[in-house]
């Protein structure tokens, strides 16, 4: 019987898992995580068919939980890297890197403008920049344009 109580579990959260396709790395372990989490506290009520729908709730109830939670933390990384970016195109020479780390999760990166211009059909000053991300140890690299808005706040383009 015990043995059941582990096998549903680890079944409906790789069923979850194969659904988490467009998740950043730290949505999708929020999401096994907690369907994990959720089948166990689900296990502990009811017996027999009632506790296989405890597990079944516990496992989908806890998969949004924790997909909700590496989500915001997804965001907060996301929200540190736009700030600096913002920061960085308005106030960095042309060539000087600035970084930026998300000290909770220890995600860092860098931005480097590496072209200013004045845009000749809008007359919006633009700057080309290169930004890299590292994430678990894996850095990844991306190239883009983004130009001045009249309020001050930098718009990608390109």
């Amino acid at each position: 019987m015990k043995f059941r109580h582990i096998v549903i579990p680890v079944i409906m959260t790789a069923f979850i898992a194969g659904c988490a396709q467009d998740q950043g790395q730290k949505q999708t372990a929020g999401t096994l995580l907690g369907a994990v989490g959720g089948a166990v506290a689900g296990a502990q009520f009811g017996k027999g068919s009632g506790q296989l729908v405890g597990v079944a709730l516990g496992t989908l109830a806890g998969a949004f939980i924790g997909s909700e939670v590496g989500k915001s933390l997804d965001n907060a990384d996301r929200a540190i890297m736009a700030q600096n970016t913002q920061r960085t195109l308005e106030a960095t020479p042309t060539g000087q890197t600035t970084t930026w780390q998300n000290p909770d999760t220890g995600v860092q990166g860098t931005v480097t403008p590496t072209r200013t211009y004045q845009e000749p059909k809008t007359q919006e000053y633009c700057r080309e920049y290169q930004q890299t991300v590292m994430i678990g140890g894996q850095e990844e690299t991306a190239y883009g344009t983004a130009c001045r808005q009249p309020d001050g706040s930098w718009k990608v383009v390109n």
